[in-house]
């Protein structure tokens, strides 16, 4: 798909004469920065477009209309991360209103504006990256909100040993050049010490390292495998567990889409629902708000997620107590 992709919300010909003219007064122009390219609501990655409609349905219910009070101007990477710094840049030169800067996209709108406001729906660590201040007075032109939650990486190790009982060495499938990678090391070091875990971390910086990654998880004889929450990740997940599934290694991951594709058990932050509340950003933004002035928010739903199909496959019985907590189960 063209970077250029245009999105879509709702044909504005689709609607009467006379709501068209009340909203012709003012058309604001939104960017869209991300990594998978989405149109209309729907991109070539369905859960990834799932995700972005959490933000589209909410401006629709905020009264933006695209083609009559506001223009989307979307620009993606689709995998390569080298180019943000120009999309970003073509943002800029559009005279955009506000950015709306998803995964790990932040940094490069950063660098591309310091007037045009930033909204992040999902930016990990926004006060360890420097894009704000602090949470409470972000103090520029960024604001959003961020996944990060204390002990997140923790409580996946928790989930872990609940679900393998036998547990004993567990591989992290980790990107060093992730911004907020090391931070959920270190905090998965203290969890594994606590619970007696031994850690085994296994890198990819590109899709090309993740099947050596995986291998050497696996000869690493650990019982299962975490996957932290990475844009590559992301894109490459079904490949991913297609190659963990012939090793008979059961997966674990921050992200539900994972156990869409086969991972035995995902907990994570709910993204719809940090995106969906993004779009409120975006309307006090564009009615006048200072992006400095408002408080950037930490994920507030959360969900469990667990794939039945793949615990069978593996041998792994999933105790009531673990099943009764699962907001859903794939079966």
């Amino acid at each position: 798909m063209n970077r250029r992709t245009f999105i879509t919300l709702t044909a504005a010909a689709a609607w009467p004469k006379g709501v068209h003219a009340q909203h012709t007064a003012k058309v604001s122009r939104l960017g869209i920065l991300g990594t998978v390219p989405v149109r209309s609501g729907r991109s070539n990655d369905d859960e990834a477009s799932q995700i972005w409609d959490g933000f589209f349905e909410a401006l629709r219910r905020l009264g933006y209309i695209e083609g009559d009070n506001i223009i989307i101007e979307g620009r993606f990477s689709e995998g390569r991360a080298e180019r943000l710094p120009a999309l970003a840049a073509e943002l800029v030169r559009l005279n955009v209103d506000v950015i709306v800067a998803a995964a790990n996209t932040v940094t490069a709108a950063k660098g591309a504006t310091s007037t045009i406001p930033i909204v992040m729906p999902n930016d990990g660590d926004p006060v360890g990256s420097g894009y704000v201040a602090s949470l409470a007075r972000p103090g520029g032109n960024i604001t959003g909100l961020t996944t990060l939650s204390p002990n997140l990486v923790g409580k996946h190790l928790q989930l872990i040993a609940e679900a393998i009982p036998q547990l004993s060495r567990v591989a992290v499938l980790s990107n060093p050049t992730h911004p907020h990678h090391p931070s959920a090391l270190r905090e998965a070091e203290d969890a594994a010490g606590a619970l007696n875990i031994r850690l085994q971390i296994v890198e990819a910086r590109s899709p090309s390292e993740l099947a050596g990654a995986i291998s050497a998880a696996k000869k690493g004889s650990v019982d299962a495998l975490l996957i932290l929450g990475d844009p590559i990740f992301f894109g490459e997940r079904t490949r991913i567990l297609e190659q963990a599934t012939k090793l008979s290694l059961p997966v674990f991951a921050t992200q539900r889409e994972f156990s869409k594709v086969g991972a035995l058990l995902a907990y994570g932050v709910d993204q719809r629902d940090n995106f969906r509340r993004a779009a409120t950003y975006v309307d006090k933004i564009l009615k006048g708000a200072n992006p400095a002035d408002l408080p950037v928010e930490q994920p507030t739903k959360f969900e469990l997620v667990m794939n039945l199909n793949s615990a069978k496959a593996l041998g792994i019985p999933i105790t009531p107590s673990l099943l009764a907590r699962a907001d859903e189960v794939i079966e």
